[in-house]
């Protein structure tokens, strides 16, 4: 579930505009404790119990917004729950709705193991602290009479990283959390959100340094048909970057290495995987980390352009904008050398740009680093058609059968059959977020929305091949490989 509601929306926007425009004028330090009663002004509240809890959660929101936990707990990943904000779903799975007609036969008691279910007054009763959550129940009752509420957050997860504590508050098991950041757009209370790197950006590019920022190829489509890849150079140099790099140039680079990768394991019989998704990269490494030899060993798109930059200038600060979440995990990876410092995602760098004045404005189609193959690396499937692509500009006679995974539970599906020994194709293209990078968490429009207007931008994009576009660039001055 992805919610569209205007006020989490509008809450989480201008939090982010607040502390931007404060980062921008240097009075964050000083006028931050403001934010809450300024955005919440009273008597009355406006969409919680009372200002009190309103402003608290605003406070929490500042925090994130300023790279920091939403309260004095210390930790390193970016997702984070909002704790103000987590209390207003049930905590029983399995609740009686009024369908229950108190019935003779009591099917559901005579189901239960646990003596869990009572008759009361008017209808059954399930003791939650008795409740094994089997579900027996439900699967037992004629009239259907008993409900299973799965809270969203636990729901959309794809690994089981969610819990609750006592209280019934979120709590995110970091041994297992994959940083997929699927969570944070399927609470309806926006209790879930992610730490920003947007005030330490502001201060390197207040402080003069040269800040160049690297754009993700599933941009294109996502403001509408006339905002390109120009646009977006335009309005980033505008609000204090240095230049901008498209990151499509680096699905061509991903994709030329990675074809290498796979040609080779092809004709020995290893079955690979992807390992530009992040959030999948972390998958492996926490819930199957038997099959790391499996990986592929190419960094990232990101990571190549962040790498290419840096080669030719040590001292550039290079920042990755898309829709993605768990690339904020990636750059935090301090075994990935040379990647990208920081990670913006679209409503992050729009709250700098707007707190500069700084809007997307319509520009013609005349910037192009990357094939469109590298720009279609942000749609599922794109990075197999990438590598089947260098494999026909090799003059190498592969056709390899390839599990195309959108999806966390897709990802999982595949891997497991590749753990037991049962994955009957012979490459894992996986992307953790349904329909590739373009189904981001924080994306401005859906995978569907933006089609139309996708489409059109990278049809008007020249032909140029995959192999030819990277002799253009000083791939011999850095290296392609994760370690």
């Amino acid at each position: 579930m992805v919610t569209n509601d205007a006020t989490i929306l509008r809450i989480k926007h201008d939090v982010l505009y607040e502390v931007a425009k404060r980062a921008w004028n240097d009075t964050l330090e000083e006028t931050r404790d403001n934010i809450p009663y300024e955005m919440i002004p009273g008597p009355q509240a406006s969409y919680r119990c009372c200002i009190y809890k309103e402003r608290e959660i605003i406070k929490q929101r500042v925090r994130l917004a300023e790279g920091k936990c939403p309260t004095d707990r210390d930790t390193n990943n970016v997702v984070q729950v909002i704790n103000a904000a987590c209390e207003e779903c049930p905590i029983a799975s399995y609740l009686v709705t009024d369908n229950c007609r108190k019935c003779m036969g009591k099917a559901c008691q005579n189901s239960c193991n646990f003596g869990a279910i009572s008759m009361g007054a008017d209808h059954a009763y399930i003791d939650p602290s008795k409740c094994k959550e089997c579900g027996k129940c439900a699967q037992a009752c004629p009239y259907n009479a008993i409900a299973h509420l799965e809270r969203p957050c636990k729901k959309v997860c794809p690994v089981d990283a969610i819990t609750y504590d006592e209280y019934g508050i979120c709590v995110i098991d970091e041994e297992k959390c994959i940083q997929c950041g699927a969570c944070i757009h399927s609470c309806p209370f926006g209790a879930i959100g992610t730490k920003t790197f947007m005030v330490d950006i502001i201060k390197l590019i207040k402080a003069g340094k040269k800040v160049v920022a690297m754009v993700a190829p599933a941009t294109e489509g996502q403001f509408g048909g006339n905002i390109t890849m120009g646009s977006w150079k335009t309005a980033l140099k505008k609000a204090g970057f240095a230049d901008m790099v498209e990151v499509g140039l680096g699905g061509d680079m991903t994709a030329a290495y990675e074809a290498e990768e796979w040609a080779e394991a092809y004709k020995q019989g290893k079955k690979m995987t992807t390992s530009c998704c992040p959030a999948f990269v972390n998958m492996i490494q926490k819930h199957f980390p038997m099959l790391l030899e499996n990986m592929s060993t190419t960094v990232s798109p990101m990571c190549a352009v962040s790498r290419m930059l840096k080669s030719q200038d040590p001292d550039v600060i290079t920042v990755f904008i898309g829709p993605c979440i768990a690339k904020k995990s990636e750059a935090l990876d301090l075994n990935i050398k040379d990647n990208a410092d920081y990670v913006l995602t679209f409503g992050e760098v729009r709250a700098m740009m707007r707190a500069k004045g700084v809007e997307l404005e319509p520009e013609e189609y005349d910037y192009q680093e990357s094939s469109v193959f590298g720009k279609r690396f942000g749609n599922g499937g794109g990075v197999t058609n990438a590598v089947l692509q260098c494999f026909k500009e090799m003059g190498e006679d592969i056709q390899p059968k390839v599990a195309r995974c959108s999806g966390g539970a897709e990802c999982k599906k595949a891997l497991l059959l590749m753990k037991v020994g049962r994955l009957p194709e012979d490459f894992i293209e996986g992307m953790v977020c349904a329909g590739g990078c373009v189904g981001g968490p924080s994306k401005h429009k859906t995978e569907m929305e933006a089609k139309k207007d996708r489409d059109a931008l990278i049809k008007q994009a020249d032909d140029r091949k995959v192999l030819d576009n990277l002799k253009n660039y000083p791939m011999d001055q850095f290296s392609m490989h994760r370690h």
